[in-house]
């Protein structure tokens, strides 16, 4: 795999002392996210100020085990967003999905799955629970599986304290039947 070098560095890395000595201490202090003391180490080896290291990207990529992207990346941020930008993670509101139940939404779910069951079953099933949310206008749709992963989430927890009992007991009354084999709960 051929690595990209960059013969001319577009986004210049100066640091001033405080800078430097922030994420020095950062690296240095605490827990850190992994890609927070990357960035950091990014930088402190990019710092072309007269106190910096002044690596090129290749180096610096070889160096710390990333991708020459990841330092172009990084310096770009620093240059174009500042200092605190440089180092946080970038997250679009975009890349999440909108989540179905919301806290209203999700307490009726679980009064509805704590209820008495239909007439005719002995407990509520997953699709039985998916049919009547969308019966009640809870929500407007919702798989089996947002329904389970809901519960299993908010409501088993809770039930396993309340009533002590073991958690794969209380998995398989709520799935109906036996829990599968392999199956986390």
């Amino acid at each position: 795999m051929a690595r990209k070098e960059i013969a001319v560095k577009k986004y210049i890395v100066t640091l001033s002392d405080e800078e430097r000595e922030q994420l020095t201490t950062l690296i240095h202090s605490g827990k850190h996210p992994a890609q927070k003391l990357l960035k950091a180490r990014i930088l402190l080896k990019a710092d072309a100020s007269e106190g910096g290291a002044d690596w090129s990207d290749s180096q610096i990529a070889a160096a710390l085990e990333t991708s020459v992207d990841t330092v172009a990346r990084t310096r770009q941020r620093l240059v174009e967003d500042g200092f605190e930008a440089a180092l946080l993670r970038k997250h679009s509101p975009n890349s999440a999905r909108r989540r179905i139940f919301d806290g209203a939404a999700e307490a009726r779910l679980i009064a509805l799955a704590c209820s008495k069951p239909p007439a005719g079953r002995a407990r509520w099933t997953l699709q039985l629970l998916e049919e009547a949310v969308v019966e009640l206008k809870i929500v407007k749709r919702a798989s089996d599986n947002t329904i389970g992963r809901t519960l299993k989430k908010t409501l088993l927890p809770r039930l396993r304290v309340w009533l002590g009992l073991g958690l794969r007991r209380l998995a398989e009354g709520l799935l109906g039947g036996k829990a599968k084999a392999g199956h986390r709960f």
